[in-house]
């Protein structure tokens, strides 16, 4: 339930849940869903239950084990802040994150709602990171709710990226991900919106991370905007 990572922004991945639910258009081609439906037909144990939320309380001190600082992807196959894990559960989670200071990790939901209303009831130590993704206009509702956390970093994930965003506004954002789909079904992502945000990103101070442009075949795609890698983290990350 916990591995290194090809994710080019963190380094690990931890999965003490897994399963989701779709609640909006970034879900379409969620490709947790696909992978998850892929271990289960590998016979992997953990995925009996395909993509159904299910709890894996034989995951949760994995963290503990792993001496050397990390970055560490919380829930890459689930979302955290999901409504049907119970608080006592995730109270346990950040318990492990709480105690294991030497890594940091980064959380990312598409449920700010709930994320907001619980994370008054949950201790926000400074090794993790809150973020939220959002993927059309519609949904930078989501950077209004993380801003309002205590979230010593707050970032945002832009993908898929499937819109141009006239109406962000990335103050307050330590860091930006953006990235478009990949896969045989993957939605277009045009640069003048790529573009757009990372103008916005460098005028706040926002660290800029271009992940990729996706498509059918992204690494032939590649990851170069404007000739040239963005790799920005939050200096935070500098110095742990």
């Amino acid at each position: 339930m916990a591995n290194n990572s090809n994710i080019e922004w963190t380094e690990s991945t931890w999965n003490p849940v897994t399963g989701c639910t779709k609640v909006s258009a970034g879900c379409q081609n969620c490709y947790a869903e696909k992978l998850a439906n892929r271990l289960y037909a590998m016979g992997v144990k953990n995925y009996i239950n395909k993509f159904e939320l299910t709890i894996h309380k034989e995951a949760l001190n994995i963290p503990m084990k792993w001496r050397k600082p990390r970055m560490i992807f919380v829930n890459s196959m689930s979302d955290l802040f999901h409504e049907d894990i119970p608080l006592e559960f995730l109270k346990r989670i950040f318990n492990v994150m709480n105690e294991c200071s030497q890594h940091t990790f980064q959380i990312l939901t598409k449920r700010s709602e709930n994320m907001l209303k619980l994370s008054s009831k949950l201790k926000l130590t400074d090794n993790i990171w809150l973020g939220v993704t959002v993927e059309n206009n519609a949904s930078l509702y989501r950077i209004s709710d993380l801003l309002k956390t205590n979230s010593k970093i707050k970032f945002v994930s832009f993908e898929p990226l499937l819109t141009s965003l006239p109406d962000l506004d990335t103050n307050g954002l330590d860091w930006a991900i953006v990235g478009g789909e990949s896969g045989y079904n993957a939605r277009p992502m045009k640069e003048e919106w790529v573009i757009d945000i990372k103008n916005r990103c460098l005028n706040s101070n926002t660290a800029f991370f271009f992940k990729q442009w996706g498509g059918a075949n992204k690494k032939k795609n590649g990851r170069l905007l404007q000739g040239r890698t963005w790799n920005a983290m939050p200096e935070y990350a500098l110095s742990i």
